[in-house]
């Protein structure tokens, strides 16, 4: 903990109940002591591709994100300044206008696939955890979200689930599992192991 600033990070596969554990804490503890960043807007600024050549990137590849500046911005949130966070769209696969200003807090959450596979973001974690659940509850999941809230056809999902998020999930996003503090089973809905979290949060707020 740096000047007096948590920062957990929430890793596992797209669809494990990264955002619900998320949203969860920051309800928990509120808006005034949490802010949550998202690892998914710190994919690199593809618009110079075109639409074709976007559709067809690796997006579960860590080279598909720009750690570095998500870094800086959380050196940035530790030393008490605010940041510019970029806003990503996944209809076109790049970034949106403009930038949303995020100021430092007690407690940042930091939310991603990836995250625990950077050794110079898991240096920054005082809490590192793992949503461990099962593929093919993930699959249903991102079907029902990618449909639903960003305009894919089930075909699409299907063909990139079996593409890249898998095997991207095989080669990178397991394997981190073994950097976390806290591995939680059933996703967000691990009521105990939620607790538990709460519970770490406390002490380090305390201390």
């Amino acid at each position: 903990m740096k000047n007096n600033t948590i920062i957990i990070g929430i890793a596992g596969a797209s669809g494990s109940g990264k955002s619900l554990i998320s949203s969860n804490l920051l309800k928990d503890f509120g808006p005034n002591e949490v802010t949550v960043l998202r690892e998914d807007n710190y994919y690199k600024e593809l618009m110079n591709m075109p639409m074709a050549v976007r559709n067809q990137m690796n997006f579960d590849h860590p080279d598909a994100l720009d750690h570095d500046t998500l870094r800086i911005h959380l050196e940035t949130l530790q030393a008490g300044e605010k940041i510019d966070v970029p806003q990503y769209d996944y209809t076109t696969h790049s970034r949106k206008p403009g930038t949303i200003t995020v100021a430092p807090h007690k407690i940042i959450v930091l939310d991603g696939i990836l995250i625990l596979t950077d050794p110079s973001l898991r240096s920054l974690l005082d809490i590192k955890i793992f949503v461990d659940t099962p593929l093919d509850i993930c699959l249903l999941r991102r079907i029902q979200r990618d449909t639903i809230e960003r305009g894919r056809t089930v075909t699409s999902v299907l063909e990139q689930y079996e593409k890249t998020v898998r095997p991207m999930y095989l080669q990178f996003i397991e394997p981190s599992k073994r950097y976390a503090d806290i591995i939680i089973p059933l996703g967000g809905k691990n009521e105990i192991a939620i607790d538990i979290i709460k519970t770490k949060m406390n002490s380090l707020l305390g201390s």
